[in-house]
């Protein structure tokens, strides 16, 4: 079976203007580079076609990468009526033992970066707070131990 890859219909359409640059910008310009490398004759000691072959391979595995990702894909749609938190759940959470409220964004792997608070559905977080509901307290075992967090929204 093909892994599923859930995103919000932002991030689907993010993986698409991605892919579309490197498929439609990036791999021409450097096929070009790779040409004009080739041209330049002895390719065992030449950097340029060295370096251009790298980047060609991770160019060819990222276009992979997005194609498998696109195709796999499942749209997060919220459940505007459920006050349970689930993909695509916006929580606000509090640390036990702390005032400072933390609000995030429960998306799929493929999407998560918790510096603009999109966590993944599959991180310690994540995991603790799917199926649960305002008020509930949830424990989250991270690498620096047990934390307690409580549920003050779900949206």
């Amino acid at each position: 079976m093909t892994d599923v890859t859930y995103l919000t219909l932002e991030g689907k359409e993010a993986l698409k203007r991605e892919l579309d640059l490197l498929v439609n910008v990036q791999r021409p310009e450097l096929a070009a580079k790779l040409s004009e490398a080739v041209s330049q004759g002895d390719l065992k000691e030449n950097a340029d076609y060295h370096d251009a072959k790298e980047k060609q391979a991770f160019l060819e595995g990222r276009i992979q990468q997005l194609e498998k990702m696109l195709r796999s894909a499942v749209i997060i749609e919220k459940d505007a009526n459920s006050s349970f938190v689930g993909m695509g759940s916006v929580v606000t959470i509090i640390e036990e033992g702390y005032d400072d409220e933390e609000t995030y964004t429960i998306v799929g792997a493929a999407e998560a970066n918790p510096s603009s608070n999109k966590i993944s559905n599959e991180s310690p977080v994540g995991k603790a707070l799917l199926g649960r509901a305002k008020g509930d307290k949830v424990k989250v075992k991270t690498p620096v131990g047990e934390t307690v967090f409580k549920i003050k929204s779900v949206k």
